[in-house]
């Protein structure tokens, strides 16, 4: 499985529309990939607070349209990453999935939301259950940012039969130790590949950490973006994950039962 990420830039002076064209143009760039990922609410910037509910949109408004053509267009999967949805006077940092033929095969709303130095936990609702999805490589598990802290949402996802952790995020350069550490545990822990897309950039007075990433289920980082935009491509290897699994089965040996001591 070929899997792009596209680690984006956040530049305040651009309106949504001219990100969305310079994303457009970026992708077209990248060929012969089953999968690009991108990053969290990069449309409207994740830090830009003001415009959340002023460029909110509904599951089937203008920014799912645009990239349902876009999968088209590129023949393959394109987690878009997070846009702030709109439904019934309420707001969500909301992912999605498209397939090779544009559908959306599954959203997710984020469970976790960032309230340290974040106004996202005044301004959106949080998501209530987890997503994982069927793809032609596999069940993938569909998670954002903050989500990353949580070990038991990764934990509720591979009881679900998750395979590939996908991260969309906006993760700041402070605590990018904080990054590495839990993109690898969470990837090594459940013996999951993991693919991160963070933002890049100075965005609201806030430094992007950067650093997207993709681990393999030994915990091993395959490769790893700088703080700078970046495509970063990888090649995944998912016989690994049985293999792994089987040789070292560590997820057979657990003791908890849905958060409880099996006796």
């Amino acid at each position: 499985m070929k899997i792009a990420t596209l680690q984006l830039e956040i530049r305040d002076d651009e309106t949504k529309q001219e990100r969305i064209d310079r994303v457009d143009s970026l992708l077209d760039d990248v060929n012969e990939v089953d999968m690009v990922v991108l990053p969290e609410i990069w449309a409207t910037g994740y830090f830009s607070f003001d415009k959340y509910k002023e460029e909110a949109e509904e599951i089937n408004g203008p920014f799912v349209q645009h990239f349902s053509e876009k999968a088209k267009k590129m023949n393959c999967y394109i987690f878009a990453g997070s846009f702030v949805e709109k439904e019934e006077g309420r707001f969500y940092n909301t992912s999605i999935m498209f397939n090779q033929d544009g559908e959306v095969i599954g959203t997710y709303r984020k469970m976790h939301l960032f309230r340290y130095g974040s106004k996202e936990g005044e301004i959106l609702t949080r998501g209530e259950e987890p997503t994982v999805i069927d793809t032609a490589f596999g069940k993938i598990g569909l998670t954002t940012c903050y989500d990353l802290r949580f070990p038991e949402l990764y934990r509720a996802q591979v009881d679900l039969g998750a395979e590939i952790f996908l991260v969309t995020s906006a993760w700041p350069h402070q605590r990018l130790e904080h990054w590495n550490i839990f993109n690898v545990a969470r990837a090594l822990e459940n013996q999951c590949y993991l693919v991160s897309c963070n933002c890049a950039g100075n965005t609201q007075g806030v430094k992007l950490g950067g650093h997207s990433q993709v681990v393999d289920p030994f915990g091993a980082v395959l490769t790893r973006a700088d703080y700078n935009e970046a495509i970063l491509k990888a090649d995944i290897d998912l016989s690994q994950i049985d293999k792994i699994r089987e040789s070292f089965p560590q997820l057979k040996h657990r003791v908890m039962e849905k958060g409880v001591y099996a006796r």
